[in-house]
């Protein structure tokens, strides 16, 4: 059993600090991401040392085209999420709670760097499948073994974390993919149960310490591939961020509780022409 951090007591309920959502947790239950847990006492973070996947990926499926590109990366997931996307392509591990979860495999953090280290090839550790703020304590125990055995680590993620854990992370972390969903506070309140604005000051934030940040989109049919706001997106994505940035349009395909129609190759080749009058590079994937 293993104490979360960022956690605040409030009479009987315990305040999670972790992500925006700021969830009030009562005796018995959960927090919105299904992985942290208060028992009476303590918020615990259920998912502690809890896997659902590993894999060894090219470090491009991440997606992460510019860094280093060739090459294989150790990637691991566990359960829960903070977001509650319609769409979600991994519901399975990510909409669960890890006491729901079977089976999931149980691995020591030293066990997991030691596996890394076992492929001369592997560059590093990439934290992933679902979304890796809600395993918190794990990650941050991993990266920090995985940095001093002069491994890289890298942060699959929705962005939906507070700054002080974020900075928590940065001494370890060499690079960040990062969905951004959409550009409309409405599309992440209605589909995602969740808020732009912290996502984007997550992106400024790692921006600005220097790490390595690619972005990517998932564009929907409908929903987020309005010309306008997806052109909004790319000029701040350039502005703050700068126009190196990389820019991934992901084709969405129909899954878990979202039955539009998969994206037409051509929406995407639009957007793509409209991407690149703002930023340097801009890949479709998922075709």
């Amino acid at each position: 059993m293993y104490q979360a951090l960022y956690a605040e007591p409030l009479g009987e309920e315990i305040i999670c600090t972790l992500c925006p959502h700021f969830c009030h947790v009562k005796k018995g239950k959960r927090g919105s991401c299904m992985s942290r847990y208060h028992n009476g006492h303590a918020l615990i973070a259920e998912n502690y040392g809890k896997v659902s996947a590993l894999h060894f990926d090219p470090v491009e499926k991440k997606p992460l085209y510019h860094f280093y590109p060739g090459r294989i990366i150790f990637s691991i997931g566990s359960t829960g999420c903070n977001l509650h996307c319609q769409f979600c392509q991994n519901s399975e591990i990510s909409q669960t709670s890890p006491e729901d979860f079977y089976p999931a495999q149980e691995y020591a953090p030293r066990d997991l760097v030691a596996l890394a280290l076992q492929r001369k090839e592997n560059i590093g550790i990439a934290y992933t499948y679902n979304e890796p703020a809600v395993w918190f304590e794990y990650m941050l125990d991993i990266a920090s073994l995985s940095s001093a055995a002069g491994l890289k680590n890298v942060m699959v993620t929705n962005g939906f974390i507070n700054t002080a854990p974020l900075d928590q992370l940065m001494p370890f972390m060499d690079a960040y993919s990062v969905d951004l969903k959409a550009f409309t506070e409405d599309f992440y309140r209605r589909i995602t149960k969740a808020k732009l604005e912290p996502v984007k000051e997550s992106l400024r934030h790692i921006r600005r310490a220097g790490r390595h940040l690619e972005v990517t989109n998932l564009v929907i049919p409908g929903l987020n591939d309005d010309d306008g706001t997806f052109e909004d997106m790319c000029r701040w994505i350039a502005g703050e961020l700068g126009p190196e940035t990389v820019l991934h349009l992901s084709r969405y395909f129909p899954t878990y509780k979202m039955s539009v129609p998969g994206t037409p190759l051509m929406t995407l080749i639009r957007l793509h022409e409209l991407a690149v009058k703002y930023l340097d590079y801009v890949f479709i994937g998922n075709i």
